[in-house]
């Protein structure tokens, strides 16, 4: 397993375009200051073509009121076009935001992993890797509560680890 904490860890804020549920664009400053908005969970993805990705957003999808039940918001980061997204979005018709970040700024900002040095930057599919982070946004301030960086194109967290993570979250 390749899940750490990261406490109290600022995290830098985006503005970046949505092309499923919630407001176009999606900033995340604007949702840590929702009051009904206890966690943020961002799911950095590896690429458009990558099926782990798709599996992932599909399994959080099934589970998205257990999320939206501890006030927390999901959305997915795709370091794709907005075109690209979209076609995620009438794939799988996600409950949750599902972000384009074609440059990778977002991504790269919070540290997404890519391996295999320049041929890794050249190709998402190749290097980078999977994160899953979980942002306590309780006092309008997002802080990074949880970070899993997954070693392997296969390797990321479970719908039921992140809900529990939240919970914990929601328990301190």
């Amino acid at each position: 397993m390749s899940d750490t904490a990261t406490p109290a860890e600022r995290v830098p804020d985006f503005e970046l375009p949505n092309v499923a549920t919630g407001p176009d664009p999606f900033s995340l400053s604007a949702v840590a200051g929702d009051p009904d908005v206890d966690a943020v969970v961002l799911l950095f993805q590896r690429d458009y073509h990558c099926g782990n990705c798709r599996n992932q957003v599909q399994a959080i999808a099934e589970r998205y009121d257990e999320f939206a039940a501890l006030n927390a918001t999901v959305a997915s980061v795709l370091p794709e076009p907005v075109d690209r997204a979209r076609e995620w979005q009438a794939s799988y018709d996600l409950p949750f935001a599902l972000l384009a970040d074609p440059d990778t700024d977002v991504s790269d900002a919070y540290d997404q992993p890519v391996r295999f040095g320049i041929l890794g930057s050249l190709h998402d599919l190749v290097g980078r890797m999977p994160v899953a982070t979980v942002l306590d946004v309780r006092s309008g301030e997002p802080i990074v509560a949880y970070t899993y960086e997954g070693r392997m194109p296969a390797d990321r967290p479970e719908p039921d680890d992140l809900l529990d993570e939240i919970r914990a979250l929601r328990a301190d």
